[in-house]
């Protein structure tokens, strides 16, 4: 099976690079955020060969996955992979616009 293309929203670029930008700011270094969005490549990569292990939202077509502290929601198909939101899981849910109970 040829690989899933990712693909990202332009809100879930900009979540993504808030988070980083965030963690440099509060380190005053970048070794962290290079950690970190190592962590978030790695797992869309899994996610993308292995799309269903994510959980299913109540919506049933969005799923999550965890990575540490932040919630990467997603959907496939059999030849993308659309990246929504990163979501640190920290932050108060009523502010998502997705429902993940």
């Amino acid at each position: 099976m040829a690989k899933r293309k990712i693909i990202w929203t332009k809100s879930a670029k900009s979540e993504r690079r808030d988070i980083l930008d965030y963690w440099i700011k509060r380190t005053k270094s970048k070794t962290y955020s290079y950690k970190l969005n190592k962590l978030f490549s790695e797992a869309v990569n899994l996610i993308a060969e292995y799309p269903q292990i994510g959980r299913t939202t109540n919506d049933g077509k969005t799923r999550i996955s965890i990575v540490r502290d932040y919630l990467i929601f997603y959907e496939f198909s059999k030849n993308e992979l659309i990246i929504q939101s990163v979501w640190d899981a920290r932050q108060d849910e009523n502010e998502s616009e997705f429902d993940y109970t």
